[in-house]
């Protein structure tokens, strides 16, 4: 199974006149992040509820928003008026401080609705949890990360098989090397010997000698040690990717680094434009892979 980092999930349940509703949306990213919003006393729960979604979620930067809305209008709004007295005074004695005349007092009028903005200057009792709205909270955030789970699920199953096309095609790449290498091979040695006939006459060279050199330069450019880590590391990347560990996202990018090192090692020592197109293309898939990892959990 493969977990996208991406994904959204809601859920809403009504009790008791009471309507709670969760949304989680998740993004991708390096770390495990939460941002909760709420206009709910959380105080004693918020930890047991960061705990319960960043558990589920696994990986991925998190936003979460929970809300009670009560229908039974038990919850009332109390308005602290002395507070609102106090500042509403202060203000004004500050506004007449700095001007030249004394301002009416209903200027004060239009700053009301500002100062109701105030913290501390409205109590809503939606603010605190009362009977049993923890557990319907509680529920309903499971709900909501149940389909978030859901929805990464999806996405996930589609990134596996877009994964594991491209490593495939790496393989199958990777199969048609053994086409060009004698090629390859013969016209390195050519070479050497074309050049060697140009610049010093073939009745100056030291046989033995010439052939204990070619030896030498071809080994420098043997490739099949590349090609075989090439094929592990691609195999060990399917082998992970189909496991049932749900998190892998960080061991997948791992292996693919080490692709990526063999391919490269691959395109030095090619010494063949035919050899060269196949790295090209081997690197293409490559990237495609590092791209779809970026949101893998």
């Amino acid at each position: 199974m493969l977990l996208s980092m991406t994904g959204y999930g809601r859920a809403s349940r009504t009790e008791g006149g009471k309507t709670y509703t969760a949304e989680i949306r998740a993004l991708n990213s390096k770390q495990s992040d939460l941002r909760l919003r709420t206009n709910l006393n959380l105080q004693a729960h918020e930890m047991e509820l960061r705990k319960l979604v960043l558990a589920a979620t696994k990986r991925g930067k998190v936003e979460m928003s929970v809300d009670i809305d009560d229908e039974t209008g038990s919850q009332k709004v109390k308005v602290d008026l002395p507070l609102l007295s106090a500042i509403s005074q202060e203000v004004y004695f500050r506004l007449n401080s700095h001007g030249s005349r004394p301002l009416p007092e209903h200027t004060m009028d239009g700053l009301v609705p500002a100062l109701l903005r105030t913290p501390g200057i409205i109590e809503s009792g939606a603010g605190q949890l009362v009977d049993n709205d923890w557990d319907h909270l509680q529920a309903t955030v499971a709900d909501a990360l149940d389909r978030l789970l859901a929805y990464r699920t999806q996405e996930g199953d589609a990134l596996s098989g877009d994964l594991s096309g491209s490593v495939r095609e790496i393989l199958d790449l990777l199969s048609r090397v053994d086409d060009y290498s004698e090629q390859r091979i013969s016209a390195v040695r050519e070479r050497m010997e074309r050049h060697l006939a140009d610049y010093l006459g073939r009745a100056n060279v030291d046989k033995n000698r010439y052939e204990q050199e070619v030896l030498f330069y071809l080994e420098k450019m043997d490739i099949n040690e590349e090609k075989v880590r090439l094929a592990q590391n691609c195999e060990y990347f399917l082998e992970i990717l189909n496991n049932e560990d749900d998190v892998k996202g960080r061991k997948l990018v791992f292996i693919s680094q080490e692709m990526g090192r063999e391919i490269n090692t691959l395109g030095a020592k090619s010494y063949s434009a035919d050899l060269q197109k196949l790295v090209v293309n081997m690197k293409e898939n490559l990237e495609m892979i590092k791209e779809q990892l970026a949101n893998v959990a």
